[in-house]
């Protein structure tokens, strides 16, 4: 029987283990950095549209600020735990790490499926949350973001709340927000560009031509949509896609423009023209340059791991492998680009937005994505270049070098 776990908490604190291990440092390195240093569980009241109350929890973890202020985003999901919570927290300060942005890292969660509720009860919820929270939030305390089940409207509403609660205008106390509201141009898609970006960079390691590149993309929300239309863009082929309704299929490739249009119009990707029908299962063991994992937390584990045929794997989504998974994978020479770095575009762009509103200033579209670039191939070399030192794979690398800079920070703090 395998002894895999599926639990988020236990594999970032496997992957924090092994890096430790690796670079030598203190027991209590591990010690500090295994579990969050702060974590609010709260009870929201919301009157919904019939009159009656009904109770929702939610969560605010803040894992390590030893770099700075805590970041990191909020999810509206039903299957939201403490436990993801926590594991999200510490993988957003060791995101944050792996590209040098002067952050520890945090994530917020509420129980609560947002589809199930009205526009008044959505806003309502938010506000609540944000009241729950707003002593340990704040532009120099913990700046909070956009996840899973949240988008730019519900950032305002938060903000708007924050705004009423301290009396004066804050809109760097929360990243995400809409253009007119204080937002970053080059936000929404960043986190998908950067996947994008990180795809490049490593079909460009493997001498391999992108424009013969095919893709499957597994998710297709805000990350995968933008990831597949940067993709699209750089010259890839994509030829399947699916989201947690079903999955289509093309040889030929798949319009991302075309197929956002009609998600847009329908909801899903499934009955997409020109495509045929796959399973989610079909499309994680397709023969592809290039797997997007773009949905939820543990999709390539120990079970399914052998049959992955793509030569890439760009993570867009937090912790889609499993430690057991990635020994697996490493062992038939697919190339990882881990969640910490893949996904980080949408923290550097939050970062940039962060910046603009603290010096009431706003970059061009243009400026955010060469910054967001640079940033991004810069980390991604450190780490390759890491990996092939010390005979590791790209996942341990981003974790050394992201926890090297939390050890120094804490070190030269005073707390060790």
């Amino acid at each position: 029987m395998s002894t895999e776990s599926l639990n988020p908490l236990v594999i970032a604190q496997k992957q924090i283990k092994k890096a430790c291990d690796i670079l030598g440092v203190e027991e209590s390195v591990y010690e500090l950095l295994k579990e969050p240093m702060r974590v609010l569980e709260v009870s929201i009241p919301v009157q919904m549209d019939d009159g009656s109350i009904k109770v929702f929890k939610g969560y605010r973890s803040q894992h390590n600020d030893a770099l700075g202020p805590t970041k990191g985003g909020i999810r509206f999901h039903p299957d939201v735990t403490l436990d993801e919570v926590k594991a999200l927290s510490m993988w957003m300060t060791f995101k944050c790490g792996v590209v040098g942005l002067p952050y520890g890292g945090a994530k917020g969660g509420v129980v609560v499926n947002p589809k199930e509720l009205s526009n008044d009860e959505l806003q309502r919820l938010s506000r609540g949350y944000i009241r729950a929270i707003a002593s340990i939030i704040g532009p120099e305390k913990d700046i909070p973001a956009p996840d899973v089940g949240t988008n730019a409207q519900i950032m305002a509403w938060m903000v708007d709340e924050y705004n009423k609660i301290v009396g004066y205008n804050s809109p760097a106390v929360i990243t995400g927000k809409p253009l007119i509201y204080g937002g970053s141009k080059g936000r929404v898609a960043a986190t998908g560009y950067g996947v994008a970006l990180m795809a490049r960079e490593a079909v460009k390691r493997l001498n391999m031509d992108f424009k013969d590149c095919t893709v499957a993309i597994q998710g297709f929300g805000n990350v995968g949509s933008h990831a597949g239309l940067s993709l699209k863009r750089l010259g890839a082929k994509i030829i399947a896609v699916c989201d947690v309704y079903g999955g289509i299929y093309n040889e030929k490739g798949i319009d991302a423009e075309k197929l956002v249009e009609h998600v847009n119009k329908t909801g899903t990707v499934c009955n997409f023209e020109g495509t045929t029908p796959i399973t989610n299962e079909e499309l994680l063991t397709m023969k592809v340059d290039i797997l997007v994992l773009a949905a939820l937390e543990n999709q390539i584990t120990s079970a399914n791991a052998n049959e992955v045929k793509a030569k890439i794997i760009c993570e867009g989504a937090n912790g889609p492998t499993t430690p057991e998974a990635d020994k697996i994978l490493s062992e038939k020479g697919v190339f990882v680009v881990p969640d910490i770095l893949a996904n980080s575009g949408g923290v550097i762009v939050s970062y940039f937005e962060w910046v603009q509103n603290l010096m009431n200033y706003c970059w061009t579209e243009k400026e955010v994505e060469e910054r967001q670039e640079i940033m991004m191939v810069n980390a991604f070399n450190s780490i390759y270049d890491l990996a092939q030192q010390y005979k590791v794979d790209m996942r341990t690398a981003a974790y050394m070098i992201s926890i090297k800079r939390v050890y120094e920070a804490m070190k030269v703090r005073g707390w060790l």
